[in-house]
């Protein structure tokens, strides 16, 4: 039986990547500092939970011993330079050092569409710039693994921290004024991110593969928050207004939002990233390499955006023709 260790297996995308390991056959361990955080995958049959800080090396280390792989989903969209450094950089280091020390012999490292590894100074956020620095790292490392190095578009899918905010939003306000309308997205299902990681798990042989995860259609920011109001029943189904705003409004805008409680809506470095279309780059293998077709936004985003709406559906279609 094959045995994996998955680093980030609590996050969003990591629920779904636990659940089709065990689905495949694979015992599964989830490291995570807080036991608490794993309940919504403890349950999984042939899963344990490791409490452990990942970024101590040594007990990096002695958590990769006796497992075949390793995934590695961490991953922040907030915060400093530092942060961004420690978790995009430094860890891979940890993550390269652990595998070589526990003999294990495959990796999956799920990075971002839009960096560079060659050139990551050349990149405008400290969120790509890092996870280009990881993937460098990675690549003159473990070159001797069977490495898979994954690069998502924007994950959507039930449970999202993107159009499930968009949409709470615009049932809240009555218009949307936007930083980054045009900044362009190639969305991926979270399930065919899953799906692309258990793949190249199965895959045999040493050597590198840098797979871009993307969705096939392109849209803009602006047409995603319109999709998400609608699908979602905002105003009857029709959403709100959406209107982009200047770079510098969205700018203002943003360092608003990062001086509020929590971690923020957009930051500044959010709109530095969106400066580099987050879309397929031309001749770079993709989900289709994995035998993976990649799943269409809407159909599946209406399923989960449109729980509890009256506007869909088959009583959404004699509530609209009655109030119109």
């Amino acid at each position: 039986m094959n045995n994996a260790l998955i680093l980030g297996g609590t996050g969003f995308v990591g629920r779904h990547v636990c659940e089709k390991l065990v689905r495949a056959g694979w015992t599964v361990t989830v490291a995570t500092r807080r036991r608490s955080n794993a309940r919504e995958v403890q349950h999984l049959p042939g899963l344990t939970v490791a409490e452990l800080d990942v970024h101590d090396a040594a007990a990096l280390a002695r958590a990769a011993a006796g497992h075949d792989a390793l995934v590695n989903l961490v991953a922040i969209l907030h915060g400093t330079q530092a942060a961004f450094d420690k978790a995009h950089g430094e860890l891979p280091q940890k993550i390269a050092g652990a595998c070589a020390a526990a003999g294990v012999g495959k990796l999956v490292h799920v990075s971002a569409l839009g960096v560079n590894a060659q050139k990551p100074g050349a990149l405008p956020s400290m969120y790509l710039r890092s996870k280009s620095m990881g993937e460098a790292i990675l690549l003159a490392s473990c070159s001797q693994l069977a490495l898979t190095i994954l690069r998502p578009s924007v994950i959507f899918g039930a449970g999202d921290k993107f159009l499930n905010v968009f949409a709470s939003l615009q049932k809240v306000f009555p218009f949307m004024p936007l930083a980054g309308a045009e900044a362009r997205f190639q969305p991926v299902w979270v399930e065919d991110v899953a799906a692309a990681v258990v793949k190249s798990l199965e895959r045999s042989g040493a050597g590198v593969q840098t797979l871009e995860a993307c969705g096939p259609e392109v849209f803009t920011l602006k047409q995603l928050v319109e999709i998400s109001a609608r699908l979602a029943g905002v105003n009857e189904g029709q959403g709100r207004p959406v209107f982009g705003i200047p770079a510098w409004a969205g700018a203002l805008q943003a360092r608003m939002m990062e001086m509020m409680p929590g971690a923020p809506l957009m930051s500044r470095d959010n709109l530095d990233s969106m400066r580099v279309p987050n879309v397929a780059t031309p001749g770079m293998p993709g989900l289709a390499t994995l035998g993976i077709e990649p799943a269409a936004l809407q159909g599946i985003a209406r399923d989960y955006l449109s729980q509890g709406s009256p506007w869909h559906d088959l009583l959404g279609v004699r509530l609209r023709s009655h109030f119109r």
